[in-house]
């Protein structure tokens, strides 16, 4: 929301400086975004004279002038065909930069075909304040020399931007902000000079309400006889410094009161109109129209429309239509004052795509109050501007009504924020802000303005004393400690989601945090989304369905980083997934990615593999808490992984606690993404419960530091199609008291190996317990360990 500083003390009697004002906005809320001050921007450029233009003696298009300057009298050598004597002109001096030509005058003169020039006059198009560049600015009047460039030019008005929370619609109005900045006591709000104007003839126009739950109240009144003129020097003045072009003087008084008032309007040429207007419900193809945005819409029964017996004029509360449009041509015109519900406009915004000024207001809710104010407010302005004679006002529907008093004991205010504050300056803050606040008591019955729908509770009164009073004077305390020995509890999942994240990180990858919506079309990718998950309301287009999985956005965020140079990154989110809508549908997920590329080093290049991500799972699992040494690997991932360079861990056939592997280049290259990725998803939920202890379970013993780990090599001949990790795993069933390791150390194909059968070296160490183990006791073990692993696998003990 932007305003200029003359704007606001139209509505706020002040003598505060910029910078208190500023201050005193952003103290109560209004959190100021940018601040275009023009006499900083231009506050080098002064008022100068041109005392004498001579014919530049090499130069037969350039002028030698003498000009009384700020810094003395100075010669300008200037190539501007309008230059000449007794002008009063911009100055610029040496040094200065010139934002129109995005550079800086030399700090010395410079000759310029011999005569030297210490500094510059200006054309409007080098301050960029036009667009006329044949010649320097020349000032109307008389000027004292060294005069401000901004007075002189009447640009010297601060224009304010700051940002609107969605609750205060009110201060989408420069009014509203006035009012705010009265409360603070920084000024004081002017009263409105608004007239009631009763009309002299009955409006011939009917209103029509057929759908009230969407436009529960409709004024309007005709003024025939105007002249779409074009807008008078003040007002275009006040539109241009807000970044609205001027039009016409009906499409500007408009436009105009949205700003001032929060109060959206519309104005039809009446001669376009048949028989009654009325608010209803869209028609579809045959109320299809051409919007003010030069675009065609088909309203759908959902939106609200504003028609006549012949057309559908307009989406209500959104945009207008362009053939009820005005023109030059028009001489009567109706003027539309109407309050939209927010919910129903802002639906029929975003199922259009329609963005517009009066969207942005009624969808948060613009005073319903105001219909009438708003609609005396246009027509004086009309009548002034436009001349012509005004109707009586026809009303449709009443208006809503305004929040219900609040029951607001003074003493809320000292227990929920601190603040003792007397009576008399929380009565008068409500005031000021529009509150009415009665009784005598310590209890008050406080009426809420019909522009403040927000406040609903003893808890926004407090608020809005204590934001008016300061946040910054509330007394910083820390809660008193209790006694003993107190920590924050965590529940498993948190712990697990910590311990994750500690692991990940430790192996050098950083986290990321991402949406937990995507595109349909990428979630399709990963097998889509789940039922009920498509959003009815989404914030983006790109974002309309909660997210399967968590490495769409990573695999995005990876190539955003490859993009800018980062080609080595590792991104790890440990954050949510959603399967379908049910309370059970949502899972922790713990995922990653990385690239497939080898890091120069002097010690030797090695691009990582699915083997090296496999590693990382198994120490993320760890960390929180899975059974590792119990998980079967498994080539069983799903389809956007790539086939051979991927697999899952699983407990059990069912319980699949991770995948992990390289990503397929089908959906690498559908996400835009280059080159080859390794990635993994783990699913922190399906870790199981930690087992809870009675305490009285007798703890194992402790191995012994002097009895010596042994260790013995096997090498089995087993096919090809066989797991490693079906060996391992009966090799650690042979003993598990005393096989503490399983690995394997060699793998070996050729000469002596059968086809289509590998052989596999496995080291077992044994670790004893209480004593030095005998050799007929690892023989036994030994012995196990082949009986084992060959009726698990079929493997056989190679020769």
């Amino acid at each position: 929301m932007k305003f200029p500083l003359s704007w606001l003390k139209y509505h706020l009697e002040t003598e505060a400086s910029l910078a208190e004002i500023a201050e005193a906005m952003t103290m109560a809320g209004l959190e100021i975004e940018e601040i275009d001050n023009p006499a900083e921007k231009f506050g080098e450029f002064t008022v100068a004279y041109v005392k004498e233009a001579e014919k530049h003696p090499d130069a037969d298009k350039l002028r030698v002038c003498t000009v009384d300057t700020k810094d003395g009298e100075k010669t300008i050598v200037c190539g501007a065909p309008n230059a000449r004597q007794g002008m009063y002109a911009v100055y610029a001096p040496l040094g200065t930069y010139i934002p129109g030509l995005d550079f800086a005058l030399d700090k010395k003169p410079r000759k310029i075909r011999g005569v030297e020039s210490h500094g510059m006059m200006c054309s409007a198009k080098e301050l960029e304040l036009g667009e006329d560049h044949d010649g320097i600015i020349d000032l109307d009047g008389e000027w004292e020399v060294g005069t401000p460039a901004v007075v002189a030019l009447g640009q010297d008005d601060p224009v304010l931007d700051f940002e609107v929370t969605p609750n205060r619609p009110d201060w989408l109005g420069v009014r509203g902000i006035a009012r705010d900045l009265a409360a603070t006591g920084i000024g004081t709000l002017k009263p409105l000079k608004d007239e009631r104007i009763e009309g002299n003839f009955p409006c011939p126009v009917q209103i029509e309400l057929d759908w009230p739950e969407a436009c529960p109240v409709f004024m309007g009144r005709v003024v025939r006889g105007v002249k779409n003129v074009e807008s008078p020097d003040w007002l275009k003045k006040a539109l241009t410094s807000i970044g609205l072009r001027p039009i016409n003087a009906l499409a500007d008084i408009t436009n105009l009161i949205s700003y001032d008032r929060c109060r959206p309007l519309h104005v039809y040429d009446l001669a376009k109109l048949s028989g009654p207007v009325r608010a209803r419900r869209g028609a579809g193809e045959t109320d299809r129209f051409e919007a003010l945005d030069n675009k065609e819409y088909v309203p759908a029964e959902t939106h609200c429309v504003i028609a006549d017996d012949a057309h559908a004029l307009g989406f209500g509360g959104v945009m207008g239509g362009t053939y009820s449009g005005c023109s030059e041509e028009t001489t009567d015109v109706f003027i539309e004052s109407a309050w939209f519900d927010p919910l129903i406009t802002r639906a029929t915004a975003k199922q259009t795509g329609i963005e517009s000024d009066a969207k942005y207001r009624y969808e948060r809710g613009v005073d319903p109050a105001s219909c009438r104010e708003g609609l005396d407010y246009a027509t004086r302005l009309i009548l002034e501007i436009c001349g012509g004679e005004a109707s009586e006002v026809v009303i449709a529907g009443e208006t809503p009504a305004k929040p219900a008093d609040i029951e607001f004991p003074i003493a809320e205010v000292k227990r929920l924020t601190g603040l003792d504050l007397p009576r008399a300056e929380i009565i008068r803050i409500l005031e000021t802000l529009g509150f009415e606040p009665q009784g005598e008591g310590d209890v008050l019955t406080v009426g809420v303005p019909s522009w403040r729908m927000d406040c609903s509770q003893k808890a926004d009164l407090v608020e809005e004393v204590a934001r008016i009073h300061g946040f910054d004077k509330l007394t910083a305390m820390s809660l008193p400690k209790l006694p003993g020995r107190r920590e924050a509890p965590a529940t498993v999942m948190q712990l697990r989601a910590r311990y994750a994240r500690r692991a990940l990180a430790g192996r050098g990858y950083g986290e990321a945090v991402t949406w937990s919506f995507c595109e349909t079309s990428q979630a399709a990718l990963f097998g889509g989304h789940g039922e009920g998950l498509a959003l009815d309301n989404p914030i983006s287009s790109e974002l309309d369905v909660m997210r399967p999985t968590a490495l769409v956005h990573l695999l995005s965020a990876l190539q955003s980083n490859a993009d800018r140079g980062q080609t080595d990154a590792r991104l790890f989110e440990v954050g949510p997934v959603y399967l379908d809508d049910t309370p059970t549908g949502q899972r922790l997920v713990a995922a990653g990615v990385l690239r497939v590329d080898a890091n120069r080093h002097w010690a030797g290049t090695r691009a990582p593999d699915v083997f090296d991500v496999k590693a990382d799972v198994e120490a993320a699992l760890a960390a929180a808490g899975a059974p590792v040494a119990s998980l079967q690997t498994v080539a069983e991932a799903r389809d956007w992984w790539h086939p051979g360079r991927s697999g899952v861990m699983r407990l059990g056939p069912k319980n699949v606690m991770a995948e992990f592997g390289e990503i397929h280049p089908r959906i690498l290259k559908a996400l835009g993404v280059e080159g080859r990725v390794l990635g993994f998803e783990i699913v922190l939920d399906a870790i199981p419960q930690p087992k809870k202890s009675n305490g009285l379970k007798a703890r194992a013993p402790l191995d012994r530091a002097d009895l010596t780990p042994v260790r013995r090599d096997f090498a089995f001949l087993v096919d090809k199609t066989v797991a490693a990790d079906a060996l391992i795993r009966a090799a650690k069933g042979a003993d598990k008291a005393m096989i503490t390791g399983v690995t394997v150390f060699d793998v070996y194909e050729g000469q002596g190996v059968p086809e289509g059968q590998v052989s596999l070296a496995l080291e077992v160490t044994l670790q004893p317990r209480e004593k030095t183990l005998t050799d007929e006791e690892i023989d036994a073990i030994a012995s196990k360990v082949v009986q084992k692993v060959s009726g698990a696998t079929g493997a056989a003990l190679r020769g």
